[in-house]
């Protein structure tokens, strides 16, 4: 896996100063996409041991409130996979902060329908994230004011209690 940036004081892309991981490589290619060079899936530098030692020491600070996935794609199959040994070792150390995840995939749909039949590592995955914002961005739907989306159609999730409750709940926002 590639990626193309780390942000280690992010407040965009979830609530709070968080660290945001960019990954590259994306099959979506979404008209009006804010990151259009992550599509490629070897823009960038290599994801390493270095790389995940990088992020995990920017997530230790207690101002941190957690880290954020987006890119590209965090859940195409070569990203996700290469993913989850980070996102167990964040949990283990840093149970207290959260991780949200960006994807043009729909939760219900692709996620719990698709992958988890073909992959069962993604049940993994998924109980490492806390919210997922869902759904392609589409240019059509655009809308500057949405707090943490770019377009009308993106759902933001509460990934757990959607699990618990076996339909899609939507993540609530203390603001």
């Amino acid at each position: 896996m590639y990626y193309s940036v780390i942000k280690k004081c992010d407040i965009a892309n979830g609530p709070g100063v968080r660290v945001t991981l960019f990954v590259s490589g994306c099959t979506h290619h979404c008209e009006g996409c804010f990151n259009p060079e992550t599509w490629d899936f070897q823009y960038g530098q290599p994801f390493a041991e270095a790389t995940e030692n990088e992020i995990l020491e920017a997530l230790s600070p207690e101002y941190i409130a957690g880290l954020t996935l987006l890119g590209g794609e965090p859940l195409e199959y070569a990203n996700w996979t290469a993913l989850l040994p980070l996102l167990k070792e964040v949990r283990t150390r840093f149970p207290h902060k959260d991780v949200w995840c960006y994807t043009g995939y729909l939760f219900d749909r692709d996620l719990l329908d698709d992958f988890c039949e073909k992959w069962e590592d993604m049940k993994a995955f998924l109980s490492c994230l806390d919210v997922i914002v869902d759904g392609e961005f589409v240019q059509e739907k655009k809308n500057i004011s949405l707090r943490f989306r770019g377009s009308e159609n993106q759902r933001i999730i509460d990934v757990q209690e959607s699990l618990r409750q076996g339909k899609v709940v939507l993540w609530e926002d203390g603001e």
